[in-house]
């Protein structure tokens, strides 16, 4: 069992600062565990403020302890042979009348069925993405990464596509991509803000602007759900928040949409961007 204290604040930001203050711990070390949500009250009469518990300190491991010793077989007593009894003597049989072999009849063979063959499984199609545009908004995206990926010494292509009007899909094709997709996709959410920003700052409507390479956003997500479908499982087995690592928006929004029909669980957003983090608890309605 962790060690634990219990701070309040005006709000969960405010009580959770105080706590890492008076632990001197970073975020990171700590598991937060909202206790009461802050209530406004009406012209300051009812107002409640926050309080948490932050758990903190080792977490305690299980004892494994070894399989006890298989008990020693008991040693097999051996007996003495028991003498035979003396064989009766044979009586002769009268003799049997001989039967004639009856005729076999021959039964039809059956055909055997040959084994139904598995159906093969179907591959989901891949997601439409468009034709490949040239227009001015395409111009100018590859324009700016052209010089971009110059400066970081990758021979990468660039392709722009048009799934739907205002959304360019930017994929970026070559091998050895994984300088430009970075530490869980860092580096290419930045040069995807770069290229949003450098298209969008001169006249015109503004667009949409997704950059991918290697097919990383779509692992990104499954990895994302697979991991939200984890904690919440944990958070409804031991009763506790349990605080996830900082994301930007949409990958916040991915672990919101995966878990919004899980039961027992309710997910918040807490902190500042970049530092913005995901909050999995137990539904109020769950808790004992």
């Amino acid at each position: 069992m962790r060690d634990y204290i219990d701070v309040t604040g005006k709000n969960e930001d405010e009580a959770i600062s105080k706590a890492l203050a008076q632990l001197n711990l970073d975020r990171d070390d700590v598991s937060v565990e909202v206790l009461e949500r802050a209530k406004s009250g009406f012209l300051g009469l009812g107002a409640c403020p926050a309080k948490i518990r932050v758990y903190y300190g080792p977490e305690a491991e299980e004892e494994i302890l070894p399989p006890p010793p298989a008990p020693k077989p008991e040693p097999v007593r051996e007996e003495p042979p028991k003498p035979r009894p003396a064989a009766p003597e044979k009586r002769e049989r009268p003799e049997r009348r001989e039967r004639l072999p009856r005729e076999k009849k021959e039964l039809p063979e059956k055909k055997e069925r040959p084994a139904p063959r598995p159906e093969p499984l179907q591959e989901e199609p891949p997601v439409p993405l468009g034709e490949e545009v040239d227009d001015e908004k395409a111009a100018a995206i590859k324009a700016f990464l052209k010089g971009l990926l110059e400066h970081m010494d990758s021979a990468a292509g660039v392709k722009v596509y048009l799934p739907e009007k205002g959304r360019y899909k930017v994929i970026l094709e070559g091998q050895g991509l994984g300088s430009l997709i970075g530490r869980r996709g860092e580096t290419l959410d930045a040069i995807q803000q770069l290229t949003s920003y450098a298209v969008n700052r001169g006249g015109g409507p503004r667009v949409r602007i997704h950059l991918d390479a290697e097919n990383y956003r779509a692992k990104r997500e499954q990895s994302l759900q697979h991991l939200a479908r984890k904690v919440a499982g944990k958070v409804v087995r031991y009763r506790r928040s349990v605080t996830l690592e900082p994301m930007n928006a949409y990958e916040r929004h991915v672990i919101h949409t995966a878990l919004q029909d899980f039961e027992g669980v309710t997910t918040y957003s807490t902190g500042a961007d970049p530092n913005r983090r995901v909050v999995v608890a137990p539904d109020r309605g769950e808790r004992h």
